[in-house]
């Protein structure tokens, strides 16, 4: 998240007076054919690796009297899963018994991934991450699971019921994407079995790959879906659209939108809350969503850990989370505080694990978008009892920030007037992403001034340090830069950085922008390198120095293949040049040694 100048930040956080006169979705995407020119531009893959950029794997997961929940099929066959992986999917695979899902119900999971996996497509897909927005970056250390859930009364069987999940596991954070693909694989698979899944796996084997800032054309089932795979060079707020072309007529499905849930539908149980929400995501307090079934569970813990974006958030969470979960005991016990992070559990049985947790949310059936809910005050911890407490959010937490009473009246405005869901849903989320830039912004700017000036860095000296962050420097600087120049809320700013600097979600940010930062100084160096004229500096050197020059920049070179470091168009290879001409100054033993490529 770069750094925004003063006029762009007031130009983005104006107001509109008629949110029914705004668009919505802003800039149209730039569509990039996907055809076979593009398609040799990814290194040679290899069959199933198309595949694996999307999905690792596919599995069936169905009730058998004797054993319970079991993984039936896995697809392609190939794929690996661990038994602890195993074991993990089929718990999280079928709803609680009490949540009484009659019919196809869709939720999602996510889960730890076994420490001593390592993916053979580690650096292709690396490539991808590059380019997404930090909330859309593949998981390095969970998979996730994208379920299709079905239960229908059948006298034929013992149970009296048919109980079956589909579930996709992937790196990828595309709830909706991975929602829609559900809807149309699924009912399909539970018709003609696993045929019909060879096929659709074959289908995705043939995609083009996520790259970011693609619009693209995916082929599934006889259907085409028409995607855009956000960038991390988008402006926050806006949404590429994804437009119709005239060659589009075989486009039956297109997305607005490959990850983001409803926001107003997910926080309609809670809505007085909402700004108390966000500080407990921002601060990274341990929270549980209390729900009547996984879909409603997963919706708001996704809503929860979207609502501070573009930060991202860096602690774990659980969509949907069960007695069976690997890590129970371990975010359940007595003996030691909460732990940072999110939890979704529709089992009543919580309700007395996790009563010692500081804040809970008590989700009721999910009321329809119109519909608001009335409880305004935060309930006390000990009135809940069971999981038939009434909805609302049980926390003895005190905000730091007064509460915006305007976003509350502009949203009941819109009930009133019979707003649509989706405009309802996008002033929600433009209210997120103000107050989360507003709190940022001051943080950006400072860590900006750490950077060392460009007239420090020297070829021929290593490439200056970043000036270390101070969190009293910090906290001066607020008084002329703070939030309060984008932002009109009143309270305790200085309170809630303080408690923003100690947790996960602060290391997580500054981690990123240091490496960030460090990598634009490496660059920067490599280009002041590249200025130089080598073949003078050389004739003062003897062969030894020479040769240890050489290395140290073909060293260089590498770190930035490597590292993809932001340099100038052409820099490696005017340097590679550089380099060239230097070894063929010297002897011809030397240069033979020189030009033998280095060993891994």
């Amino acid at each position: 998240m770069a750094l925004q100048g003063q006029e762009e930040i007031e130009d983005q956080i104006e107001e509109p007076e008629d949110f029914q006169e705004q668009d919505v979705s802003i800039s149209p995407a730039e569509e990039l054919p996907i055809g076979p020119e593009e398609e040799d531009s990814d290194p040679v893959l290899l069959p199933w690796d198309r595949f694996s950029a999307w999905l690792h794997c596919i599995c069936v997961v169905g009730f058998d009297l004797e054993l319970g929940q079991a993984v039936e099929v896995i697809y392609p066959h190939h794929s690996k899963l661990t038994e602890k992986e195993k074991t993990s999917i089929c718990y999280l695979s079928f709803p609680d018994s009490n949540s009484g899902c009659l019919g196809d119900t869709q939720f999602c999971f996510r889960f730890r991934q076994a420490s001593s996996r390592k993916s053979s497509l580690g650096c292709f897909l690396d490539h991808f991450d590059r380019e997404a927005p930090v909330c859309l970056k593949r998981d390095q250390g969970h998979y996730y699971g994208y379920v299709y859930f079905r239960q229908v009364r059948d006298k034929s069987l013992k149970r009296g019921y048919f109980q079956k999940s589909l579930v996709l596991i992937s790196k990828l954070p595309y709830v909706t994407f991975f929602h829609s693909l559900l809807k149309l694989i699924a009912p399909e698979y539970f018709e003609k079995q696993e045929p019909c899944l060879e096929a659709a796996c074959n289908d995705i084997d043939r995609w083009s790959t996520p790259y970011p800032g693609k619009i693209l054309t995916l082929p599934i089932m006889g259907v085409v879906m028409k995607v855009r795979i956000p960038a991390c060079y988008d402006k926050p707020g806006t949404s590429q659209l994804v437009q119709s072309a005239q060659n589009d007529s075989l486009v039956s499905i297109v997305l607005p939108t490959i990850h983001e849930v409803d926001l107003f539908r997910c926080f309609c149980p809670v809505f007085f809350h909402i700004q108390m929400l966000w500080e407990l995501v921002l601060l990274g307090e341990a929270l549980v969503v209390m729900a009547p079934s996984p879909a409603e569970s997963s919706d708001t813990v996704l809503a929860l850990v979207s609502c501070i974006s573009p930060l991202r958030y860096c602690s774990d969470f659980r969509p949907y989370f069960t007695i069976h979960d690997n890590e129970f005991k371990e975010y359940t016990t007595r003996t030691q505080a909460p732990p940072s992070v999110i939890l979704g559990v529709t089992n009543p049985f919580f309700a007395k694990t996790l009563q010692h947790w500081p804040h809970i949310i008590r989700i009721g059936d999910m009321k329809q978008a119109g519909e608001m809910a009335k409880q305004m005050k935060v309930k006390k911890l000990k009135n809940l009892k069971t999981l038939d407490s009434k909805p609302g959010v049980y926390s003895a937490y005190k905000p730091f920030l007064n509460r915006d009473e305007d976003i509350i009246k502009q949203l009941q405005k819109g009930i009133q007037q019979k707003r649509p869901s989706a405009a309802q849903n996008a002033i929600l989320r433009r209210y997120f992403l103000e107050l989360t830039q507003s709190f940022i912004i001051p943080l950006e700017r400072y860590v900006a001034s750490l950077m060392p000036l460009q007239k420090t860095i020297s070829p021929w000296k290593s490439p200056p340090q970043l000036r270390p962050f101070s969190q009293e420097e910090f906290m001066k600087s607020l008084e002329k830069a703070g939030p309060q120049l984008t932002s009109r809320l009143k309270g305790d700013w200085i309170g809630l950085y303080r408690q923003f600097l100690k947790c996960p979600n602060f290391d997580g940010w500054f981690r990123s922008r240091r490496k960030e930062m460090t990598q634009k100084l490496e660059a920067l160096h490599l280009e002041a390198l590249c200025e130089e004229d080598l073949q003078l500096r050389v004739q003062k050197h003897t062969e030894v120095e020479i040769v240890d020059l050489v290395l140290k920049l073909k060293d260089k070179l590498a770190q930035a293949e490597r590292e993809q470091l932001p340099v100038k168009p052409g820099t490696v290879a005017k340097l590679q040049t550089h380099i060239e001409s230097v070894i063929l100054s010297l002897p011809e033993d030397l240069q033979g040694i020189l030009h033998k490529p280095a060993t891994p």
